[in-house]
């Protein structure tokens, strides 16, 4: 089991989970989180951090559209180990159904910014073919 972040964090983006995470496993996009699957120990002490409840176990009926999706995102989005500011409007999208449509496949050019100035003279995560899904 690992855990899953669904369409409830899009343009939300609280990252009150990212703070708790023991192993780092979030990814950062323009307007969501992602969790590597690979990455998770299935320890959840992010589900309950999570304002907008948008991280549920991947046995969860409302995982069924996410999984895939975290997993493509978090190899090609920045890791994120820092709790970030979320968007000025996500109190108003927190509890809004059906926003997946607004889903963004893109990065976060903010985040990227400051986890290259935090890992200044080491490797940079780079995305790779973004502009099939853009």
């Amino acid at each position: 089991m690992t855990y899953v972040v669904t369409e409830s964090c899009i343009k939300c983006k609280y990252m009150d989970c990212v703070e708790v995470c023991p192993v780092d496993c979030f990814y950062v996009g323009e307007n969501m989180l992602v969790i590597h699957p690979d990455e998770c120990i299935d320890c959840g002490v992010c589900e309950p951090e999570c304002p907008a409840e948008a991280i549920v176990p991947d046995s969860d009926d409302k995982a069924a559209n996410w999984v895939e999706r975290n997993r493509l995102f978090a190899a090609q989005w920045p890791n994120i180990t820092r709790k970030g500011e979320p968007p000025r409007d996500a109190d108003e999208w927190k509890d809004k159904p059906g926003k997946e449509a607004l889903f963004s496949p893109k990065l976060d050019a903010k985040e990227i910014r400051r986890d290259d100035r935090l890992r200044a003279g080491g490797a940079r995560r780079t995305a790779v073919g973004l502009r099939a899904f853009s």
